[in-house]
C-alpha cells in the first residue's frame, strides 16, 4: 500500500496534462531553486508549486509573482497578508481556514500575529524578491 507524504517536506508539482510530480527534500537553496526551475521549464508559466510552509516569523522581504496569481491558504496561526497595489499597502487579516489570492505581479509580504503554517499554490516561474524598505514597510 503507497504511503502519504508530508507537504512540509515533500512539495509537489503540478503541470501540463494535469500531473501532480512529488518534489521531496524541498530546499529554498538557489541550486535547488535552479533545479527545479530547468526539471519542470517545460511546463512555462503553466506549472505550481504546492507546499505547506511554517509561517512563524514577519517576512524580511517583498514576493511578486509575474506568471500568474498564488493562493494562500492559512491553516494555523493569525497573520497579516499585505499586498502592494499602485503603490498602495492593502491588508488582508487571515484566520485559520481562510485564503486570498496574491493577484499575478503584485508584490506582496505577511505580518505573522501568531505563528502557524499555510498552505501555497504558487505559480513559481520568474518569482522575484525585494528588501523591505525601513521607511515605507517598518
Amino acid at each position: 500500500m503507497a504511503r502519504g507524504f508530508n507537504l512540509s517536506s515533500t512539495f509537489v508539482h503540478l503541470g501540463h496534462g494535469a500531473t501532480a510530480t512529488p518534489v521531496p527534500d524541498f530546499e529554498w537553496s538557489q541550486q535547488f531553486l535552479d533545479d527545479y526551475t530547468n526539471r519542470f521549464a517545460s511546463d512555462g508559466a503553466e506549472g505550481l508549486l504546492v507546499c505547506v510552509t511554517p509561517q512563524d516569523a514577519t517576512w524580511t522581504t517583498w514576493e511578486r509573482h509575474p506568471a500568474g496569481e498564488e493562493v494562500v491558504v492559512l491553516l494555523s496561526g493569525h497573520v497579516e497578508m499585505i499586498q502592494e497595489v499602485d503603490g498602495e499597502e492593502h491588508s488582508i487579516e487571515l484566520c485559520p481556514g481562510e485564503a486570498a489570492v496574491n493577484p499575478k505581479g503584485v508584490w506582496h509580504r505577511t505580518v505573522v500575529h501568531e505563528p502557524g503554517a499555510a498552505l501555497f499554490i504558487t505559480p513559481g516561474m520568474g518569482t522575484e524578491h525585494r528588501p523591505l524598505s525601513p521607511v515605507r514597510d517598518g
